[in-house]
């Protein structure tokens, strides 16, 4: 929710009618604990006497609140209230308080502008001091390398290709290419209807996301299919993100499952469209063996090694974060699913020769998320020629390499455990959840989209739409107890312009999905998960630059729906004035 920062008590100690009607707004937007945006005790009394008279929604408290100014004789109006003896005269009043809301929220934007949050800032779900953390651990794909879109653009024809050519489909599916802009992570899938839907936190479908091939299915066909918009549980993968018999919804955590995506709805448009009759089971699985191979036969690992200025985006200061660490003593680890030439070739791009030199051990081809759950690999050394040794490892010794293993012996072997132990990466499930809910480590999420959500939701066309339409929602709330015709329409002219914004709102960041973290009010599926697996998250490494190693960083405490905070309000602490302080972002869509 977007919320009003208390430094604007200075603005409201100067004019007593903006003051009034803040209030009556922030009623509208948080529903109690108005008290908290106001400095001394006096002014705190006021503002629950207003508070009060607001929330009890009668013509009588409107008079009380707005009337003085406006010149509206509230009076009458609370007269024709209860008696609703006028039609007319009842919508006139609802559209002046509509009216003079609108009017006062707009006043407020300017103010509410100036409270950025700067994209740099890493955000807290779980309290958390580096002060304790003796050891950092990573992944390497999207959290110490960072790609190009035209890897996902040669991943995405390499895959094609090898459909049309190993598999057999039409040869027309050339004329498909990718498109950067179409899906975003954290969607699911329905294997057997052959849909791409974004899902929240309790399970619901957001109408106006669900595609079939490129093309949106209409609201009213998508609540027939499910009856309704609710997926149940036993539909869903389990909590850890696997999926077994009978799940039908395969959900996209992984960056580079974007050309996936968008390949499924190609291949299903191109049915589609020349009335191919298929199976929706045999495409999702050829299209998954099909992206399998881009990896598995390492065409994308000798793509990017033969042209990694392409490949690579070199600007993540990974370098500076590794050294700042090196140089406070901290142990550092590095675990990942990709080979050891691939990784090599990238961290001599991106850190240097001397990249071996900063990290203690060294696992590639681990094989996440079994590494973390499989007790049966035991660990390999692997020379720098890719040469596999035979004898057993006692120890993980500094300036080796080592090939799969698993997390039980890595303990073993280490001795790190717990919560001094912080871990990086980007996938929520593979990365972040057997570490965080089984091992007891930190864990920290890399989430790239996040730095362009946040510039978004700092302009203000983005803070403008969402300021009226919180506003708006709240008269809804309100207002909404008159049950006379006349009000009725009026109410419902005001919910079709609520839901027009909320498209509004959603198209900003994605025109066919929306923000990854949110389907409109609920978190998302994606966000709900990200809350419980990761303790920190920001848009990348170099993040940590802006901290020193005795930071630590609190969550913000956001009152729960039956709470009123008894607390004040402070300015985010991801305002672009900091950039060494920390906050939970609440991004809304």
């Amino acid at each position: 929710m977007l919320l009003l920062p208390q430094s604007f008590s200075s603005l409201l100690k100067n004019n007593d009618y903006l003051q009034k009607l803040f209030i009556c707004c922030s009623a509208i937007h948080t529903h109690h604990g108005i008290p908290r945006y106001f400095a001394n005790r006096a002014q705190r009394r006021k503002a629950r006497f207003w508070e009060r008279n607001f929330c009890a929604v009668s013509c009588r408290h409107a008079e009380q609140v707005l009337g003085q100014q406006t010149g509206v004789n509230y009076a009458k109006k609370a007269t024709m209230c209860s008696s609703s003896s006028s039609g007319q005269d009842m919508t006139n009043w609802l559209w002046s308080i509509y009216n003079e809301t609108k009017k006062q929220t707009e006043a407020l934007i300017p103010e509410i502008s100036k409270n950025s949050v700067n994209p740099n800032t890493i955000f807290a779900n779980n309290e958390m001091s580096l002060d304790n953390i003796e050891i950092y651990g990573f992944d390497y794909d999207y959290t110490l390398a960072f790609y190009s879109r035209r890897l996902h653009t040669l991943i995405f024809n390499i895959a094609r290709d090898i459909l049309i050519q190993e598999h057999r489909y039409p040869e027309g599916l050339q004329e498909y290419e990718y498109t950067p802009d179409f899906v975003i992570r954290g969607l699911h899938y329905d294997v057997q209807k052959a849909l791409l839907m974004k899902i929240d936190a309790f399970h619901y479908i957001q109408l106006g996301t669900v595609y079939r091939g490129l093309h949106p299915v209409p609201d009213k066909e998508v609540i027939a299919m499910y009856d309704g918009s609710h997926v149940p549980l036993e539909n869903m993968s389990d909590f850890y993100g696997k999926s077994s018999h009978g799940h039908t919804m395969k959900q996209y955590m992984d960056i580079f499952s974007l050309p996936e995506m968008n390949l499924l709805c190609c291949v299903n448009d191109y049915f589609m469209k020349h009335n191919i009759d298929y199976e929706p089971v045999h495409l999702y699985k050829d299209v998954k063996a099909a992206i399998g191979d881009v990896h598995v036969k390492g065409i994308l690992y000798r793509a990017v090694e033969a042209d990694i200025e392409n490949y690579i985006s070199y600007g993540e200061q990974t370098h500076a974060v590794l050294k700042k660490l090196y140089e406070d003593g901290k142990k550092m680890f590095l675990i990942t699913n990709s080979p050891f030439d691939f990784v090599d070739r990238g961290m001599n791009y991106i850190v240097g020769t001397e990249w071996r030199e900063l990290f203690d051990i060294v696992i590639v081809q681990a094989d996440k998320p079994g590494f973390f759950n499989d007790r049966r690999k035991p660990f390999r050394r692997v020379t720098d020629k890719g040469v596999l040794h035979w004898d057993r490892i006692h120890k993980l010794e500094k300036g080796n390499i080592y090939k799969q293993g698993n997390l039980y012996e890595f303990l073993r072997l280490t001795g790190w455990r717990g919560s001094k132990v912080l871990y990086f990466g980007d996938h929520i499930y593979s990365d972040l959840a057997d570490l965080t809910l089984k091992h007891g480590w930190r864990t920290g999420a890399i989430i790239p989209e996040l730095r362009k959500e946040v510039k978004i939701m700092n302009t203000k066309e983005y803070v403008h739409l969402m300021t009226w339409l919180q506003g708006l929602t709240g008269l809804i709330e309100h207002m909404q107890v008159h049950r006379d015709p006349a009000s009725q329409a009026v109410v419902q002219e005001w919910i079709k312009e609520r839901e027009a914004m909320r498209s509004q709102t959603k198209n900003i960041f994605n025109a066919q999905f929306g923000s990854l973290f949110r389907t409109y009010h609920n978190p998302t599926y994606f966000s709900r998960r990200l809350s419980r697996f990761a303790d920190i998250y920001m848009a990348s490494l170099s993040c940590l630059l802006n901290y020193d190693f005795q930071h630590t960083f609190f969550p913000r405490r956001t009152p729960l729906q039956h709470e009123s905070p008894f607390w004040p309000e402070q300015t985010s602490a991801g305002t672009l004035e900091s950039n060494t302080t920390n906050t939970c972002v609440d991004l809304v869509k």
